[in-house]
Order: C-alpha cells, then sequence, then structure tokens
C-alpha cells in the first residue's frame, strides 16, 4: 500500500510538473511575441516576459495547491458520510456492493462471498471506493503538487524568453513560434502518456493551442503598434 501511495504521488507530481511546464511555455510565448509584433526594444520584451513569468509562477502554485485541497477536502466529506451509512444502515451499503459486483458479471454466489469478504475487511473502505471510484489513504499532496508547478513554470517559460532574446531580431519571433510548438508537442506527448489518453489527438490539440495563441497575441502587439499605442 505504501508502495501504491508513493506512486500516485509521484504521478501527480510529474503531472503538475508536466502542466506547469506547459503554462510557462505557452504563457510566456504568447506574452514575448505579442510584445514583439508591438515593439522590437528587447528590454521591453524581456521585461513583459518576466512579469508574466513571476506572475504565472505564483498563480499555478496557487492554483495546484487550492484545486488538489479542494479535492481532499470532498474526499473527506464523503469518508464522513460514509461512516454515517454504515452506522445507520449497513445493509444498504452492503447490498449496493454486492449489486455492484453483480453488475460486473459476477454470479450471485461469488458476489455475494466477496461482497461479505471485503465489508468484513473494511466496510468503509469498500464502500467508499465502490460508491466514490477513491482509496481511502490515497489522498493526493497540495504542498507537492504546487511546488511542483512553481518549479516547472519558470522553467518552461525560460524557453521563449531565450529564444526571443538570443536569436538575431529578423528571426527571433519566427524562431520563438517554432522551437515553442515543438517543445509543446514533447510536453502534449507526455501529458497524454501520463494519463493514458491518445498521444496523437493530445500533441496535435496542444500544438494548435499554442499558433493560436501565439497568433493572437501577436496580431493584437501589431495592431497596437500601428495604432501608435
Amino acid at each position: 500500500m505504501k508502495e501504491k501511495n508513493n506512486l500516485i504521488q509521484r504521478n501527480n507530481i510529474v503531472r503538475a510538473s508536466i502542466m506547469g511546464a506547459n503554462d510557462g511555455i505557452i504563457s510566456i510565448a504568447g506574452i514575448v511575441i505579442g510584445v514583439s509584433g508591438a515593439t522590437s526594444h528587447i528590454g521591453t520584451i524581456l521585461l513583459a516576459g518576466f512579469a508574466g513569468t513571476l506572475a504565472g509562477t505564483v498563480s499555478m502554485a496557487m492554483g495546484e495547491y487550492v484545486s488538489v485541497s479542494s479535492q481532499r477536502d470532498a474526499q473527506e466529506k464523503i469518508i464522513q458520510e460514509q461512516k454515517v451509512a454504515l452506522a445507520t444502515n449497513y445493509q444498504n451499503e452492503f447490498d449496493f456492493v454486492y449489486q455492484k459486483y453483480r453488475e460486473d458479471g459476477i454470479s450471485n454466489e461469488l458476489a455475494h462471498k466477496a461482497t461479505d469478504e471485503m465489508m468484513k475487511k473494511d466496510a468503509l473502505a469498500t464502500t467508499v471506493r465502490e460508491r466514490h471510484g477513491f482509496t481511502i489513504g490515497q489522498e493526493l499532496s497540495a504542498k507537492g503538487a504546487a511546488i511542483a508547478s512553481m518549479l516547472s513554470f519558470p522553467t518552461g517559460a525560460l524557453l521563449p524568453m531565450l529564444a526571443i532574446s538570443l536569436i538575431p531580431k529578423s528571426w527571433s519571433a519566427l524562431a520563438t513560434f517554432i522551437s515553442v510548438l515543438i517543445a509543446l508537442g514533447f510536453t502534449g506527448y507526455a501529458a497524454a502518456y501520463l494519463n493514458g489518453a491518445d498521444k496523437k489527438h493530445a500533441t496535435f490539440r496542444n500544438i494548435i493551442a499554442g499558433i493560436l495563441t501565439m497568433l493572437v497575441t501577436y496580431v493584437v502587439g501589431l495592431l497596437f503598434k500601428q495604432g501608435g499605442l
């Protein structure tokens, strides 16, 4: 059980890291590309990128912490409600688990035996798992997810900022655009691999999101430049 809990915690931290890096790449790319559409002054572009990185780092960390904490609070409420249900109507909870096993195609006799053994072993854990789909004792770490996001967001943000600042001005926007799309392809694939989703679809979707983000912000930057704002 301890090894399983550790695996779940690691997966949660890896998920937060990947999503943090992905958001860092796409968010800061949108900012630096957008500002580059309005001005070629590298100091202004990097200042905007740095401000976005700072804001995004705090936002991602707090968002992960609040999200995971809210999930844990909801699970704790369910556990307490399930304790009351077992204390007041044990037979109803037994029948629910039994019927669920029957719906899974298990024979009457075997379903009853399995239900009886599981309920005697740990009625609370059994009913929580079968009714609500999570396992007691496998709660995620809100702090771990927050720290992972706090570190990965600025790491991802480095890519567009370095690309826009180190590559010659005549090619910097295009080079940043291309490098960001390649990076988003990797993060989209990694997220799909971790979640067991369709890798090709997730990678394509992530790249499209990056294209739209950078195109929109760049056009807005050009409009500001042409309008003299």
